[in-house]
């Protein structure tokens, strides 16, 4: 989940917010303007928007709250976080390196339904302390009603679909007690699944009982859940099944060097169309300077191949990222998949060694998938 619009940086972590995001600050707001309208006779329209966007705003707020308490536990326990992203169904910290241990997963992931369930509570004894009724001026309502929506964001956060925090609970106390991480994925995944599916259920009923859109809201959240466990178990089966393997285990080594005096007409005619490569290193006075790939190509202005030298459209060397000969394959993948590469040069003591492709870590990972079946 990457950010559309980067809002800046929070303890050097990136703050950012996918379009989706819009939406449910569009319902918030509009929901909340028909609630205030009904039960406050006496608000004008000036404060009962204004209230409502305010709203939706602190909802932003104590949304952020939840994922940095995530990131900052995350950072306290010597995990790289990247970025936090609030999209439709919340937020998600990217935290760019799985926990070492089960007692980590756990801290991880229980703080933020607590912090949740703690602003929630802060807000509603705020509210009982102004007066008995609640919604009796703008400031009361405005907390009364975030003070039970984080505690329900509390409280949803903990239910046991996997990868939702209370799935990552129940992974790390599995993870405890097996001492198998791979084993308490799958075992949390399929609770996760079986959680998502009850949603579904739940969601298609309540709409065929009248509720609308509520009842799809539901089942659009079991189905994202659904995905969401057998998308991570997944991912723990193929760090399970390349563990070990090294970027210099799987790196070509034939790797195709270009002249980068020729034009990308030439370039494209005589090598690319007639190959199944998609990446070629770029040499300038017999020395290696760049890379280019189909994306630099596509960047060009097709009438301009003919009079273009490549050199001119490559990657330079020092733009490209590398990884080492020693470096975990996982790494590189994850690597691949943050900067949405197609390969990497594998480079020592500032020599190229190899290049190492998804191909090749896909060839592999099929291999020892189907290897482990047959065993």
């Amino acid at each position: 989940m990457k950010s559309n619009i980067v809002l800046g940086r929070i303890f050097g972590i990136e703050i950012g917010i996918h379009y989706s995001w819009f939406i449910i600050a569009l319902l918030i707001t509009f929901s909340l303007a028909d609630h205030f309208r009904t039960v406050n006779k006496g608000w004008g329209p000036n404060v009962i928007w204004g209230a409502s966007l305010l709203t939706a705003l602190l909802f932003f707020v104590s949304l952020l709250i939840h994922e940095l308490s995530h990131s900052l536990v995350a950072k306290a326990r010597h995990l790289p976080v990247s970025r936090i992203t609030l999209f439709a169904l919340g937020g998600v910290s990217v935290i760019e390196k799985d926990s070492p241990d089960a007692k980590t997963e756990f801290l991880v992931a229980v703080v933020g339904p607590i912090s949740s369930v703690v602003i929630g509570g802060i807000m509603l004894g705020i509210v009982h302390l102004m007066g008995s009724n609640p919604e009796a001026t703008p400031g009361s309502a405005i907390l009364y009603y975030l003070g039970g929506i984080n505690i329900l964001l509390g409280v949803f956060n903990m239910v046991p679909g996997f990868p939702l925090d209370g799935g990552r609970v129940l992974r790390s106390i599995i993870w405890g007690v097996t001492r198998n991480m791979e084993r308490a994925t799958r075992m949390a995944s399929r609770v996760g699944q079986f959680v998502a599916i009850l949603f579904i259920l739940a969601g298609i009923y309540q709409f065929f009982r009248g509720a609308g859109f509520n009842g799809l809201w539901i089942a659009f959240i079991g189905w994202f859940l659904l995905q969401a466990a057998g998308a991570n178990y997944l991912e723990v089966k193929v760090k399970h099944a390349l563990e070990g393997v090294r970027a210099a285990d799987l790196m070509s080594q034939d790797c195709p060097m270009v002249e980068g005096r020729i034009s990308v007409q030439e370039f494209v005619d005589h090598f690319l169309l007639r190959t199944a490569r998609r990446c070629f290193l770029v040499t300038v006075m017999d020395r290696l300077a760049g890379m280019i790939t189909p994306n630099e190509i596509r960047a060009l202005d097709r009438e301009l191949w003919p009079m273009t030298p490549l050199q001119q459209i490559m990657r330079p060397l020092d733009k490209i990222r590398s990884v080492r000969p020693e470096t975990p394959v996982t790494e590189a993948l994850e690597l691949m998949g943050k900067e949405d590469l197609n390969q990497l040069p594998v480079v020592s003591e500032g020599g190229l060694q190899g290049m190492l492709t998804r191909s090749d870590i896909l060839q592999a990972l099929r291999s020892r998938m189907e290897l482990r079946k047959a065993g």
